[in-house]
């Protein structure tokens, strides 16, 4: 029974001299200044590291423009898009709950492109690139939602839903510097054998060069890209059925026929309308 009691002793002795040896002043098997030892070389470790990292980041952000990306290869062609913000547009043009949403999010798109706001940017001459390289603040051509007339929900706040002739607004994504050469213009048809009437505003779904280049949301801070607005002018045989409707951007040589990426300047939608 001694003999195990002293077994115990030994081994609660062996533990607490493994943590601390009051003899030899080993912390957990080492002294002081082995610890010490230990901690400065991880501190100058990991302090150079930490040197090493810091040192590649600043070089790598000397080679940054604050206001252009330096690696633009993958959205040189920019895509199309669409408001009312829904690949499926349905509604009922009786039932203004089924439509409101749309024209609401249509409302609060063209809040910046109220003529009262657009009035402080510059009237610039239209058919030109608005060239501003180098100059440090750039200025903002003037995009007037009035110049989307039957569109604009000046006249009609419902923006046709009410009628059954609901506009669409299309606009291309910003690209930094982009040009697009030509006579850039919306071009929109329904895939049917059947031609489905529209109207486009601006006129001739035009997409004016003055609007370009964009420089960028740092230094381009008010920008507006410039909108086309088509009214589908539906006829009673087109309600009650759904329309699928393709635009593209043409006139130019941005692409539109990209089978990889179906809204690489162009984009398809649904309309379904019902009396």
């Amino acid at each position: 029974m001694a003999n195990k009691e002293e077994k115990a002793d030994e081994k609660q002795t062996s533990w607490k001299d493994f943590i601390y040896n009051p003899r030899t002043g080993e912390f957990i098997g080492r002294t002081a200044s082995s610890w010490a030892l230990i901690f400065l070389f991880y501190l100058v470790f990991y302090g150079f590291l930490a040197g090493m990292f810091t040192l590649t980041m600043w070089v790598m952000l000397q080679t940054l423009d604050d206001h252009t990306p330096r690696y633009r290869d993958r959205v040189a062609n920019p895509g199309l898009v669409i408001r009312p913000k829904s690949m499926e547009i349905a509604f009922n043009r009786s039932i203004p709950q089924q439509y409101n949403s749309y024209v609401q999010h249509l409302e609060s798109f063209l809040q910046k492109y109220n003529d009262s706001m657009q009035e402080a940017n510059e009237l610039c001459p239209e058919g030109m690139y608005f060239e501003q390289d180098d100059v440090e603040e750039k200025k903002v051509c003037q995009f007037k939602r009035s110049l989307l007339r039957q569109c604009s929900g000046l006249a009609d706040s419902t923006f046709g839903y009410s009628e059954g002739q609901p506009c669409i607004l299309v606009k291309m994504n910003r690209v930094i510097g982009l040009r697009p050469r030509g006579d850039p213009h919306i071009n929109c048809a329904a895939k049917r054998e059947n031609p489905l009437q529209m109207q486009y505003f601006p006129s001739e779904g035009r997409l004016d060069k003055s609007y370009f280049p964009y420089y960028g949301k740092k230094a381009h801070q008010n920008y507006v890209q410039p909108v086309v607005a088509i009214k589908l002018l539906l006829a009673e045989e087109d309600y009650n059925s759904e329309l699928a409707i393709e635009c593209k951007v043409e006139g130019t040589d941005l692409l539109n026929n990209d089978d990889r990426d179906k809204f690489l300047g162009r984009v398809t939608f649904r309309v379904h309308v019902s009396k």
